[in-house]
């Protein structure tokens, strides 16, 4: 062999096992890098009943102000190093942007620190983050909170919706954009054969699932109570009470319970009050920088943003956004459906979730472990970064490493995100 040939051999074995050294799939994920997006803080408010539960008086900026604070309190972050909020949410008019920047103020961010509100329905609060994420990652920003609040007690109901102009009602794909998510629902329900009893024996297991969840105190870690003016419905009476919980989680559901339940949408239909998500009030906030930023400040890392998808569905078939998402999230990260530890898909409503979680060969066992929105609520904008702290500190009670959040999203998307625990 000449010695050109010799040293091509050379460089070609020196290439080969260089290959072999690369860490792939969840091994890649779980390494360490200075450039890193990790999560130094995660929490959320009670998930309260909209209307009846114990922020039903309470303004959702009040709810922001309240979060943000709790934020720096428990991160001992310098509010004056935060560059930019992103908050999500649905409801508000105009999103909420000229009130979500006051409470930004309130909490104790100096005016430098930037704000803007977003809607991405179902997902703005995982949107939030993941924007506030790519801003760190391209160097637009260090340091920044990505949130999600909704006051679904305020704001939900048909105004939430504007008309629809002549031009969008002649264009029939455009047109179904508007059609209540119950209905598609109930219409996806019945053209997928997802029977009644299997809905409710999956809302009954949700419940389940919380309550206990609930009891053993799994939810405490991330939760920030706060205390409100509540206007009792009985006497009219306001009073000051301590919210330290979630208070839709009822307690004993079972299958035959929710058997009783009229259906909501259509008369003999499958989905009902009980197998839907809860209409609920709540915000949460995420602290992100790079791992660089958060050692140089002392900052305690807890988790990583890994990546993110965003999908597109048709808007009637909208509840199957996570089953087209996920994939994408797994393949942008490297890994397999059986390298995930925990799943937070959120429960729009059962059908849509059994679907999914059926059609992607999931473990069921690894699925929303502590119950999901039918059990403790989906304000809309805030579930996104809800699903955060709820995923990251499962994975660390029970010493595992990577988690999934997802979502269906209104008028046909959907969206997911992975996350690694440290």
């Amino acid at each position: 062999m000449s010695s050109a040939r010799q040293r091509l051999s050379q460089v070609q074995s020196h290439l080969a096992s260089s290959e072999a050294d690369i860490p792939r799939g969840r091994e890649s994920i779980l390494q360490k890098s200075p450039d890193d997006v990790v999560v130094t803080c995660a929490l959320r408010t009670p998930l309260t009943r909209g209307g009846k539960g114990g922020f039903k008086d309470t303004a959702a900026a009040d709810l922001l102000v309240h979060t943000l604070k709790s934020l720096i309190s428990r991160s001992r972050i310098d509010p004056n190093l935060v560059e930019d909020i992103s908050v999500g949410n649905v409801l508000a008019p105009g999103a909420g942007a000229t009130e979500f920047r006051a409470a930004a103020l309130v909490a104790g961010f100096p005016e430098t620190t930037a704000l803007k509100s977003l809607n991405r329905q179902c997902s703005s609060g995982l949107q939030a983050c993941v924007d506030i994420a790519n801003a760190i990652r391209c160097g637009m920003i260090d340091i920044g909170v990505g949130a999600g609040v909704e006051s679904m007690s305020s704001n939900y109901g048909p105004g939430a919706v504007s008309e629809f102009s002549e031009t969008l009602d002649k264009h029939e794909e455009a047109k179904n954009c508007k059609v209540p998510m119950g209905v598609l629902s109930e219409q996806m329900a019945s053209d997928r054969r997802i029977t009644r009893e299997v809905q409710d024996a999956f809302a009954a297991k949700s419940f389940q699932k919380a309550e206990a969840a609930q009891k053993a105190g799994k939810f405490e870690e991330e939760i920030v109570p706060m205390k409100v003016k509540w206007v009792d419905p009985k006497t009219d009476e306001e009073k000051e009470i301590l919210v330290d919980k979630d208070d839709g989680i009822r307690q004993g559901m079972t299958a035959e319970g929710l058997k009783k339940l009229k259906a909501a949408f259509e008369e003999g239909g499958s989905i009902h009050a009980g197998n839907a998500s809860q209409v609920s009030d709540g915000a949460a906030a995420v602290l992100l920088m790079k791992r660089s930023t958060a050692e140089k400040l002392g900052q305690r890392i807890v988790g990583k943003f890994v990546c993110s998808s965003v999908v597109g569905v048709k808007p009637l078939l909208m509840g199957i956004g996570p089953w087209k998402a996920i994939p994408v999230a797994l393949e942008k990260a490297g890994i397999g459906k059986e390298e995930v530890d925990v799943w937070e898909i959120n429960e729009a409503f059962a059908s849509q979730c059994v679907w999914c979680v059926k059609e992607l060969g999931l473990d069921e066992s690894k699925v929303n472990p502590n119950g999901g929105a039918i059990a403790f609520g989906h304000p809309l904008g805030c579930t996104g970064a809800r699903q955060v702290s709820t995923l990251l500190n499962e994975l660390g009670r029970t010493g595992k490493k990577v988690g999934v959040s997802s979502m269906c999203v209104g008028t046909g998307m959907g969206m997911a995100a992975v996350w690694v625990k440290e």
